[in-house]
């Protein structure tokens, strides 16, 4: 039952459309906080609160880099969020759907 309940947990994660666009868009490569805060047109606390849930489930990667939070993917030993996001868009086709470009190298 243990298994059933943490795979329902991390679901839950996928079931809010900022968190999923935000592993989406980690697929390809990692992403710090600014660029979230450019693409997705949310405040910085608000993406912390998003990254904060994902990492707490185990589902990203956090690494600090001057004053700028970096996150990566890190969904190996979760085969059920690695079968959802096989067929989801990576970083290209979600911003295109956004209608965003990459973003420029703002964080420094």
């Amino acid at each position: 039952m243990d298994q059933i309940m943490d795979a329902a947990e991390k679901l839950k994660l996928l079931g809010d459309k900022t968190r999923l666009t935000i592993l989406c868009l980690l697929k390809d490569r990692e992403w710090c906080v600014c660029e979230l805060v450019e693409v997705l047109s949310i405040s910085q606390p608000g993406i912390s609160q998003h990254m904060r849930k994902l990492k707490s489930h185990g589902v990203v990667n956090e690494a600090r880099r001057g004053q700028w939070v970096y996150y990566s993917l890190r969904v190996q030993d979760n085969p059920y969020i690695q079968a959802v996001l096989e067929y989801m868009p990576g970083t290209t086709g979600t911003l295109s759907l956004l209608n965003m470009k990459e973003p420029g190298q703002i964080c420094k």
